[in-house]
């Protein structure tokens, strides 16, 4: 599935999804809540709007309102209070939040409630908020797509098997639960690409801690396992993509080539496992994750094998060139 092109969300999902520390709370406009649109995860704050340089507004942007904004309006008379927060064009705004547990002037709440625009508080300090909001709207609206496959978390990894509908993707998975593994999504995985270069898979809220293995119906791991063998979330380290035997065609014998696959314009680490009828698919899971970690340490058993190789082959190079030496000395 192609990811969606421009990530948004409601400011009522937002309050619904934000974190706890915040305490948030609708002071005003709360009928906007659901139709505001919030799309970029940087915040701004509205101090040098308020004062008349209303072309930095930047729509689809939370909007902070500080002590030194809040001490800046107070400083107006009553109608030149109202006249800069409707200057600020609060149709073109997602939501306005108060820090620090300030009352809001009058104006902006009853200016506000006149636009449907979503006036939030939160006792935060600004700059506690402004992180916090940060990192909350820069995962709610990472560019996100739908994998079709099982992941789990193996060894302390995000591994992510794929391959063909009826392969054995949910029955390994299975397996490596009852080994100690952890489920994190089956069936559908969300994939998220949190900054440049990491990717953060889950389930969709329905699926979530269930498996399904065709003959034994849908299963809640939580429930069958334990709380320890489900996982809400895990970075993808590694995908392994299961292939059936007649139809892998292109197979590393030795592990020298490492292959990858882009996912949300970023490069995972990718192995190719064929299936057969008697190979144990979770042990080859759990092997090749092994590697993978052995790997990310800088040691790499086929790089090693073929110099060890290619020691040898000068070794008896050395020994041939020497054995003719002595041949012709002796002649």
């Amino acid at each position: 599935m192609k990811p969606n092109d421009q990530p948004s969300i409601t400011v009522s999902e937002f309050i619904h999804h934000a974190p706890a520390q915040l305490e948030l709370r609708i002071t005003a406009g709360a009928q906007g809540a659901t139709t505001r649109q919030l799309t970029v995860p940087r915040v701004q704050k509205l101090g040098l709007a308020l004062a008349g340089f209303t072309n930095y507004i930047h729509s689809g942007r939370l909007q902070i309102l500080g002590q030194s904004e809040i001490r800046y309006l107070g400083q107006l008379d009553a109608e030149k209070r109202r006249e800069a927060i409707r200057n600020l064009g609060l149709e073109r705004i997602a939501c306005v939040l108060v820090t620090k547990g300030i009352e809001p002037p009058l104006e902006l709440i009853e200016e506000a409630e006149a636009a449907n625009l979503p006036l939030l508080s939160t006792p935060v300090l600004s700059s506690i908020a402004i992180s916090v909001v940060t990192d909350s709207l820069q995962e709610l609206l990472a560019p996100i797509v739908a994998r079709h496959g099982v992941l789990m978390d193996i060894y302390g990894l995000g591994v992510l098997i794929e391959g063909a509908s009826g392969i054995g993707k949910s029955e390994c998975a299975l397996d490596l639960i009852a080994r100690g593994h952890r489920l994190v999504a089956d069936d559908v995985v969300e994939v998220r690409r949190i900054g440049a270069d990491r990717l953060l898979g889950a389930a969709p809220e329905l699926l979530r801690e269930h498996l399904e293995i065709r003959g034994l119906g849908i299963m809640n791991i939580r429930d069958l396992f334990g709380v320890s063998a489900v996982s809400a979330n895990k970075a993808i380290d590694l995908s392994i993509k299961l292939e059936r035997w007649d139809e892998a065609s292109e197979v590393d014998r030795l592990g020298i080539d490492a292959q990858a696959v882009e996912i949300l314009d970023v490069n995972v680490p990718q192995v190719l496992i064929p299936v057969s009828p008697g190979r144990n698919l979770s042990t080859l899971v759990e092997t090749a994750v092994r590697v993978q970690l052995l790997r990310t340490r800088g040691y790499n058993a086929a790089q090693e094998f073929i110099a060890r190789h290619e020691k040898m082959l000068e070794t008896t190079e050395s020994r041939i060139q020497e054995s003719g030496f002595r041949i012709k000395e002796n002649l």
